[in-house]
């Protein structure tokens, strides 16, 4: 899960409780979602949080949620901006794989060192979640002072997003004290070489001017002309994406947090060949959630006026109506929410507003009581079994990205391979490390190990998880199974140790075993098996290749199994 770093003392100056202490703060980000990781070296609070509260990616989006809790805020708060005086012109020479840009212009703004760091780590995150590491949606933060307009017309200063040949100007990007080109940027910059990808196969690059020249190359890195310090006051800030909307909402998130700072927020109007727009748009939306489906989700009944309560204890406001005798909700969202897609989201805020810790469970009104299901009884023994075999149980998430799942293993999409099936992929993911449903668990056992190089061996981790593959003779069109995954990890793993793990774990349930000789990408030649239990194939074991521990930063041997569960009924 992404986590946030976020200064104790800070939060509580802007929560207004100075007189939290540490551990009543942590059970007051708990009731919001955020559990507490650890401390940085700086003794700021490390939260990990739901990737869907983009607003939260900041102390001040934090603070803001906190408020709400407390009661010292209700209700949708929607700032107030000054009218568009800068001007942004597309031009129509614009890469067009890269054709949208926002902005916003930001007034007296009060950035402290802690401030700053938090505008940057905002910066930071969003790019890597809702910007898919920049490709989607990245920021560019400029300090106003620095940028000088073209008049288009009278009073109002014009900068101009263009594309240009990779050596068609120069400027002196951040960290450097050289005039650079775009492609010098990229083959001789580090930042440029970390995202050269982005932009490397376009005939022009993306670029924005002033009337001074070149101060930014988007997505890549800003001029050092524009450098924000803590003595700007005025910034200008623009976005440019390959979706209008995403970057609209980005924007939104951080105009919200430098507002919280006391700045003064000025709409920017953007001009494009055949159309205009101004920006940041602070619309809201409306959800209708009905009365009874909220008590029916919860299990309490709820007054009316509790329910509107709620909601603006959520930030949100909620209006009654009546749909076909029914009563009904229209719930505002403020624009800084960009998660709530259903009345189902707007439920959970509610929920939570409640307190579900305050719940109470209760058995429900029906004429049965419910049982472990068969497949759920297999899995718990099973599950003993490998604890009982020295593994350590693990519960992974389920989505995965493409390159974990068969890139870094060596395993090409659709290959007749196990493991390599076709893709379910996410429509519209979050982040570019949750794109799709995994086909096997191994990636998942070789990620702990590799973020757990600092730990002592042997490692031996074991799964029982959900996967799924492309399957056209299913009726979803998607095959789900559970499998049962597990790695030993030491200076003397091999090949022999998962096998004598997996005929103890066959022999448990009584089947036969037979290992006969395969190959597989992701493991050696020659220290690679199928798994056949009952005269089916159902899986593969072998030592990991070297190539993929190298991959994966591992410097011991790796062995490991995988194979369906069903396979042990």
């Amino acid at each position: 899960m992404p986590t946030v770093d976020i200064d104790p003392d800070e939060l509580r100056d802007l929560t207004g409780k100075e007189e939290k202490a540490d551990e009543e703060l942590k059970e007051d980000l708990f009731g919001l979602g955020l559990e507490f990781e650890g401390r940085t070296e700086d003794g700021e609070f490390e939260l990990e949080f739901a990737p869907d509260r983009l607003d939260r990616l900041s102390v001040e989006g934090v603070a803001r949620s906190l408020r709400y809790q407390y009661g010292d805020a209700r209700g949708v708060h929607v700032p107030s901006t000054n009218s568009a005086e800068w001007t942004i012109e597309v031009d129509e020479s614009v890469p067009e794989e890269r054709p949208y840009v926002t902005g916003a212009v930001i007034r007296d703004v009060d950035l402290d060192e802690d401030g700053l760091d938090s505008l940057i780590q905002l910066q930071e995150k969003l790019h890597a979640t809702m910007g898919r590491k920049r490709a989607k949606g990245a920021i560019g933060i400029h300090d106003l002072t620095m940028l000088k307009g073209s008049p288009a017309t009278e009073g109002t200063p014009t900068i101009e997003y263009v594309g240009l040949e990779p050596d068609e100007d120069t400027f002196v990007p951040l960290d450097s004290d050289r005039e650079m080109t775009p492609a010098d940027v990229l083959e001789d910059h580090p930042t440029g070489e970390t995202y050269a990808d982005l932009v490397s196969e376009y005939e022009r690059y993306p670029a924005i001017y002033d009337d001074l020249g070149l101060f930014s190359f988007p997505p890549v890195i800003n001029g050092r002309r524009t450098e924000v310090s803590t003595d700007s006051r005025d910034l200008f800030v623009e976005m440019t994406g390959t979706d209008q909307w995403t970057i609209d909402k980005m924007l939104n998130i951080v105009c919200y947090a430098l507002a919280a700072r006391g700045a003064t927020l000025e709409e920017v109007r953007v001009e494009y060949p055949d159309h205009e727009v101004v920006r940041p748009d602070l619309s809201t939306k409306t959800k209708t959630v009905a009365h009874d489906r909220i008590e029916t989700i919860l299990g309490i009944d709820l007054d009316p006026e509790e329910v509107i309560d709620l909601a603006e204890r959520s930030g949100l406001e909620a209006g009654k109506d009546e749909d076909d005798g029914n009563l009904v909700y229209e719930v505002t969202i403020p624009p800084y929410r960009v998660d709530v897609l259903h009345p189902l989201d707007v439920i959970d805020d509610l929920g939570r507003a409640y307190g579900f810790n305050d719940l109470e469970p209760k058995y429900p009104d029906v004429g049965t009581v419910g049982g472990r299901h068969e497949r759920s009884r297999l899995e718990r023994s099973v599950r003993e079994q490998l604890v009982g075999l020295g593994f350590e149980d693990l519960l992974n998430f389920h989505m995965i990205s493409e390159e974990e799942n068969y890139e870094r293993l060596d395993v090409e999409p659709g290959e007749d391979v196990y493991g390599a099936g076709e893709p379910a992929t996410i429509k519209g993911p979050y982040s570019e490390d949750f794109t799709m449903l995994r086909t096997w668990v191994t990636p998942s056992l070789l990620m702990v190990l590799e973020r757990n190089t600092h730990r002592a061996y042997p490692q031996d981790l074991a799964e029982i998880g959900f996967t799924a593959e492309v399957d056209e003779s299913e009726n979803t069109g998607v095959a789900e199974r559970r499998r049962v995954g597990a790695v030993l990890a030491s200076h003397e793993a091999g090949y022999e140790d998962a096998k004598a793990r997996l005929q103890a774990l066959c022999r448990k349930f009584d089947v036969d075993l037979e290992t006969p000789p395969t190959d597989h990408p992701t493991f050696i030649s020659g220290r690679t098996a199928s798994v056949v239990i009952d005269g089916e194939e159902v899986g593969v074991i072998g030592e990991v290749h070297p190539k993929v521990l190298v991959e994966h930063d591992l410097e011991v041997p790796v062995a490991g199994f995988e194979f369906d569960l069903a396979a042990l009924r």
